[in-house]
């Protein structure tokens, strides 16, 4: 690799570690589907990537505000093409780089007891997330996945902080009980 490649990568990589989780939730919040987001995100990182390739390293001013016009961009393609197409894409977004669930029921807004998941009992409440409406797995997704505040949720979703709550702490309640009438405890 040339040195004015390494410098693109050098680059790149300091923009993708300094962005990345800042323009997934952008993204979350945007995009009309949550199965896509994973598509979009990584258009969006291999766009800024051709862009330092062809404009140089020097060429991004602000590294945040450059790559969320390109997030933007990309998602409003995404489903101009998708409409066009009619098509559906189903990826798994509970599931970290292994495969394995990353939902975590507990929140620091809420007292809950102390309690060990069984894969079995993530895999069934993934299943309850997955049959909730898209805005819902926004939710928790940026919530769980994300690590984000109900605060940041709100902003990025451009809505009330008690909406936020209401659907995360009723759909959460809701997981409540559906495992207390099978006899166990979730929470």
């Amino acid at each position: 690799m040339s040195n004015s490649g390494s410098n693109v990568t050098s680059v790149f990589n300091k923009i993708y570690d300094s962005t990345n989780k800042k323009i997934l939730a952008f993204i979350a919040a945007k995009c009309g589907n949550i199965d896509d987001m994973n598509d979009i995100l990584q258009e969006t990182y291999m766009e800024l990537y051709s862009t330092l390739l062809e404009k140089g390293a020097d060429f991004i001013e602000n590294d945040e505000a450059f790559v969320t016009n390109i997030a933007k961009h990309k998602i409003y393609k995404h489903y101009t093409v998708l409409q066009r197409m009619k098509s559906d894409l189903s990826l798994s977004v509970f599931t970290n780089e292994n495969g394995e669930i990353t939902l975590d029921l507990q929140s620091e807004d809420m007292d809950v007891e102390d309690s060990i998941c069984t894969n079995e009992l993530v895999d069934e409440i993934e299943e309850i997330i997955a049959g909730k409406s898209q805005e819902i797995r926004k939710i928790f997704f940026l919530r769980f996945s994300l690590d984000l505040t109900i605060g940041d949720i709100a902003k990025l979703m451009k809505v009330k902080e008690s909406y936020i709550k209401n659907k995360l702490y009723r759909t959460i309640s809701e997981i409540r009980e559906i495992y207390k009438t099978k006899g166990g405890e979730v929470i």
